[in-house]
This record gives C-alpha cells, sequence and structure tokens, in this order.
C-alpha cells in the first residue's frame, strides 16, 4: 500500500472519528426527537462508511457484509423511529 494511500485512510478514520463525537453530542443534546433520529441515523452512516474504509485498508471481504448489515438495521430502524414519532405507535 502506498503512503499516499496509508495517509489518506488515517485521515478519513479521523474525520470519521471527529464527526461521530459531534453527532454524538448532537444524540444526546438534541432538543427534539426529529433531532435524536436524525443523529443516529447519522451515526449508522458513519459506522457504514468506517467499514467501508476499513475493507479498502485491510483489503477483505467481509467487511463488505458488515456494511451491509449496517445499512439495513440502518433502514429498519430509521422507518421504525419515524413511524413511532409520527403515530406514536410502531405496530398497528
Amino acid at each position: 500500500m502506498s503512503s499516499i494511500l496509508s495517509f489518506s485512510i488515517l485521515f478519513a478514520l479521523g474525520c470519521y472519528a471527529v464527526a461521530s463525537f459531534l453527532v454524538l453530542v448532537r444524540l444526546i443534546r438534541g432538543p427534539r426527537a426529529q433531532d435524536r433520529v436524525l443523529a443516529l441515523d447519522l451515526l449508522y452512516v458513519h459506522g457504514l462508511l468506517v467499514m467501508l474504509v476499513l475493507n479498502i485498508r485491510n483489503a477483505s471481504d467481509s467487511y463488505f457484509e458488515g456494511a451491509l448489515l449496517i445499512a439495513t438495521f440502518s433502514f429498519v430502524s430509521s422507518s421504525a423511529m419515524a413511524k413511532f414519532i409520527l403515530r406514536g405507535e410502531v405496530i398497528e
């Protein structure tokens, strides 16, 4: 692996760590439930992107499967939380 790619991967992981910390602050301090749902969804996206960057770093296909699982859980949980906020119940 070239030194430019190695530095880029470390820089990307650092940026995701800082962004995830800021989103975690919004998740804790969010004044409304909508802010918290959006922050949790963004944490899922950050986790997905970290998995993909680690896949590039380690050249392993198993990280793609983990990223696909994170994307699936993110969609299902975001849909359930949005329905709960709108209607007050998840299962009708």
